[in-house]
């Protein structure tokens, strides 16, 4: 994707994965032979039995640490790939780029032979939960409102889903959208922020004005109040979940 040659640049400083949100994919994944990833970025989360990962981005995939499975520049709407090529597709935080969803839905259908895994977020839920776009940067949630599939009809997409919520720890090491929910202060950070599409994508000028009111609201204690309760949670859901689809 054209938007990641000129934002992913960060990516592979930012965006680490973090290790309980590993678990619980691989987890998903169970016993399978082979994985294939889509979208797969830098590569974050990929289990040891990746044969291939898929991303359009030639910046992200020159962030791939070495020793990371084979990639292949293309798009999740035409994989490059036979019919039943893997046990596994995955698909991690990657559908809402995606130009044509349905189309790159059917093409994990036609590449996995067993299942299908799919992290995304559910974006009424995100909305309603999580007090940065609530309170601060409206103009980023209405940037993923024309891009963010509810995850049910997302599910009805993949032919039937379970739903699994993913908790964001406090400490979380991936630095998505909402993985510094008890760090207020991370979102104030430039480079933090060049690492979440709904931010660097809605742009610096839409949002300063958001952004100078949350350094104003830490600078002088009004968030600590308003958000006490938050600094005792050491989770949080606020709307992530995986699809998992057994084929």
């Amino acid at each position: 994707m054209a938007t990641y040659d000129t934002l992913g640049a960060t990516y592979a400083r930012t965006r680490q994965p973090d290790p309980r949100i590993a678990a619980q994919i691989h987890a998903a994944l169970g016993d399978v032979a082979d994985v294939i990833n889509v979208g797969a970025g830098t590569g974050s989360y990929e289990p040891p039995q990746t044969v291939l990962a898929v991303e359009p981005s030639q910046v992200m995939l020159a962030q791939r640490p070495p020793g990371s499975a084979p990639a292949v520049q293309a798009g999740a709407e035409h994989l490059p790939l036979r019919d039943n090529a893997a046990d596994a597709v995955m698909a991690l935080l990657t559908v809402h780029h995606w130009a044509d969803l349905a189309a790159g839905i059917g093409e994990l259908r036609r590449v996995a032979r067993r299942s299908i895994i799919i992290l995304t977020w559910d974006q009424h839920i995100f909305r309603e939960r999580f007090w940065l776009v609530r309170e601060y940067l409206p103009e980023a949630a209405a940037f993923d409102d024309s891009r963010a599939l509810p995850s049910d009809r997302l599910a009805d997409l993949l032919g039937g889903a379970r739903q699994e919520p993913v908790l964001i720890p406090h400490d979380c090491t991936d630095g998505f959208g909402a993985a510094y929910w008890r760090r207020p202060h991370a979102y104030l950070d430039p480079q933090v922020r060049a690492g979440i599409s709904m931010l660097a994508q809605t742009g610096e000028d839409v949002i300063a004005p958001g952004l100078t009111r949350l350094a104003d609201d830490l600078t002088t204690g009004r968030w600590h109040t308003r958000h006490a309760e938050l600094l005792a949670l050491k989770t949080i859901d606020v709307g992530y979940r995986l699809l998992v689809t057994d084929l």
